[in-house]
């Protein structure tokens, strides 16, 4: 019992990290692309208290562990910005949606590389490795999932807008006409038909392989 709580609180500070360091990315490359709008929202902040959506962030991910759900999902709290601030609103969004699935999977490849290290000077048997070990595969997994599921084209996740900057002008506005069914597109996604939602059919091959390269298997 004791162990199970200890993996629940290590997923969640992982997913702390994780979300934190995911939407600082977003507020960041806006403020560097000239767009004020996070900083002046309080989202420039590696402090995980404004970030946090306190249903997507605590309550439904501590429910899913809980019950042991086919799929895990979460989410913080989405960071402003002024398209208006931006010299090229078009490619400019893109490059912000993208910055925060990026940061999760170089910090997954960060703490991928530090497992190798592990092997390679042979300390996976340290007290030190033995305790961090749940925590640091955990990590890897949370980033990656957050990283590939914020990657699905739809609105309001990450990949809605990264795709909408690959298009011409014209198509992007067409594409855009597809922002008011990303909710629905989204339910349908994470709701269980049958033993798993088709969400998991979907980004858990991709996951998967992913995490197949980054955690070591003489760690596993």
């Amino acid at each position: 019992m004791l162990f199970y709580l200890l993996t629940i609180l290590g997923y969640f500070f992982a997913l702390l990290v994780a979300v934190t360091i995911h939407e600082f990315s977003h507020a960041y490359v806006a403020d560097q692309l000239g767009d004020p709008t996070p900083k002046l929202s309080g989202r420039l902040t590696l402090n995980p208290l404004s970030h946090i959506d306190l249903f997507g962030t605590i309550l439904l991910p501590f429910f899913l562990l809980l019950t042991n759900a086919s799929f895990f999902i979460a989410w913080a709290k989405p960071v402003p910005f002024d398209p208006f601030n931006l010299k090229n609103p078009h490619r400019d969004a893109a490059l912000i949606s993208l910055a925060g699935p990026l940061s999760n999977l170089i910090l997954a490849v960060i703490v991928s590389f530090f497992l190798r290290l592990v092997i390679f000077f042979h300390l996976r048997h340290s007290l030190i490795f033995i305790f961090l070990n749940p925590f640091l595969s955990s990590f890897i997994y949370i980033n990656v999932l957050l990283a590939i599921f914020n990657l699905l084209p739809i609105h309001p996740l990450d990949g809605f807008k990264i795709v909408g900057g690959l298009l011409d002008e014209n198509q992007a506005k067409e594409w855009y006409k597809l922002e008011s069914y990303g909710v629905l597109f989204l339910l349908l996604l994470i709701f269980p038909f049958g033993s798993s939602a088709i969400i998991t059919k979907i980004i858990g091959p991709v996951i998967n392989f992913i995490l197949s390269l980054l955690i070591p298997g003489k760690i596993l």
